[in-house]
């Protein structure tokens, strides 16, 4: 949830790779699986604390959750609710734009979800931001590489060193697969732990516990899950 690319496929298709960074001491989640939400199949690994996930995928939707919104909040518990379960609410709105105007945020602790909607031929991105008083909504442009990392965690130069990075692989593997993006979220950085991918700060007893992917294409779709916590 705190390391986020979108990148676009041939024909219309995409993969998203999520990173979770968390507390080592954290429960860990339970691997994918399919869970009927609002009448559709949707996969997701669950966390068990709270019953939630950072990613989830059916036929026609992806969302994607990473903690925060534009820059690092006081965290203020308690919560209304976990930010994880408001991923798995979003399945029961058919639009982005219903999510943002009929959703109840309020009680939520700031966070962004990165939303792709492909039940057509061409998937539609759209980023979704509640700073705990205003939700924003934008699209965004499909057909073009994304990435977000979390401003809870990462200052805003980290940020951009990590888009560094990402234009780096793409100029380096222009015609790269989902394995070749999976494979540059385990290994991207500069040997800093403190702001590669796959993050470890021992003194806050953080690290990257897993890897996430989405793959999408036509008819075919994949969730790849790598456990890191061990």
């Amino acid at each position: 949830m705190c390391v986020v690319t979108y990148l676009p496929l041939p024909e219309g298709g995409f993969v998203l790779t999520s990173n979770r960074d968390e507390l080592s001491s954290r429960p860990v989640a339970l691997a994918p699986q399919a869970y009927t939400l609002a009448d559709e199949l949707v996969c997701f690994p669950k966390d068990p604390t709270g019953g939630g996930t950072w990613l989830a995928t059916s036929g026609t939707t992806t969302v994607c959750l990473l903690n925060g919104a534009f820059e690092p909040h006081l965290h203020q518990p308690p919560y209304r609710k976990s930010r994880g379960l408001v991923v798995l609410d979003y399945f029961s709105y058919p639009s982005p734009a219903l999510f943002t105007d009929r959703y109840d945020f309020s009680g939520i602790e700031p966070f962004t979800l990165v939303i792709v909607s492909h039940a057509s031929g061409t998937p539609a991105l759209h980023e979704l931001r509640w700073n705990g008083t205003q939700v924003y909504l934008r699209n965004m442009p499909p057909q073009v590489a994304h990435i977000w990392s979390s401003v809870t965690l990462y200052t805003l130069p980290m940020a951009e060193l990590r888009k560094t990075w990402l234009a780096q692989f793409l100029y380096k593997q222009p015609h790269y697969t989902a394995a070749d993006v999976f494979a540059f979220h385990q290994t991207a950085g500069d040997g800093d732990p403190a702001h590669d991918f796959v993050m470890h700060r021992p003194a806050y007893g953080l690290q990257t516990v897993s890897i996430t992917q989405v793959y999408h294409r036509a008819a075919d779709q994949q969730m790849r899950y790598l456990d890191l916590s061990a």
